[in-house]
């Protein structure tokens, strides 16, 4: 059993996942409270799921980029709850979470997140071998800056406000913004990418797992 925590932004969301299917999943966008949210969430969830923190495989947890806070809440928690009962940790980069949930489209993908102060991180997707691979580093920008060194034709996903479409439609036809509810970052994508690595083997030591910042503090 994997548990996914992801709070790299005001989106917050939990997962379990059994290996074969998704037990429980829960996602809401929180006001700046993930501090006090979090361990009840993470309690309850696994109440639901009949689960006992000692009986974890693995616990996921989304690295950023993101804001400053939620990464240090998630990961803070996973790696406590790792290190008590010497559970694997897997972290997984925020916007891979976000780009392994899309479906196949012609051309690449551009997956943004909230970075805070008006300002966001993006990154670019294609397809390799059916799964969308990044390519090249995130980067910490403003829509504007986005928009100027983007060309169509390319798909937008991830956290996109009201303003930024009405920025993009602007900029270009030529660009397509996934519907919100395709583009929302889901926990069970972060269990089921997890879970695949605990399987490979490929696990983090949760003493020296850091954050991804784009920006110093």
């Amino acid at each position: 059993m994997i548990l996914a925590i992801d709070t790299a932004t005001r989106w917050t969301a939990l997962a379990l996942h059994d290996g074969q299917q998704i037990i429980a999943e829960y996602g809401w966008l929180s006001a700046q409270t993930q501090s006090m949210e979090l361990a009840p969430a993470v309690a309850r969830i696994l109440q639901q799921g009949s689960v006992q923190a000692a009986d974890l495989h693995a616990i996921g947890v989304s690295i950023g980029p993101g804001s400053y806070t939620g990464l240090r809440v998630g990961l803070g928690l996973a790696k406590g709850i790792a290190l008590a009962y010497q559970i694997p940790l897997i972290g997984v980069p925020t916007l891979d979470i976000v780009a392994a949930g899309q479906a196949v489209c012609e051309g690449e993908l551009i997956v943004v997140a909230e970075a805070g102060r008006s300002r966001i991180s993006s990154g670019r997707y294609q397809l390799i071998k059916g799964r969308w691979g990044p390519q090249g580093q995130p980067v910490n920008e403003t829509w504007e800056e986005l928009l100027e060194r983007i060309d169509p034709p390319l798909t937008i996903t991830g956290e996109i406000s009201a303003a930024a479409q009405k920025q993009i439609r602007a900029a270009s036809r030529g660009f397509t913004v996934v519907p919100p509810a395709q583009r929302v970052r889901r926990a069970a994508i972060l269990a089921e990418l997890s879970w695949r690595r605990l399987r490979r083997g490929r696990l983090d030591d949760p003493a020296a797992l850091t954050p991804i910042y784009l920006r110093e503090p």
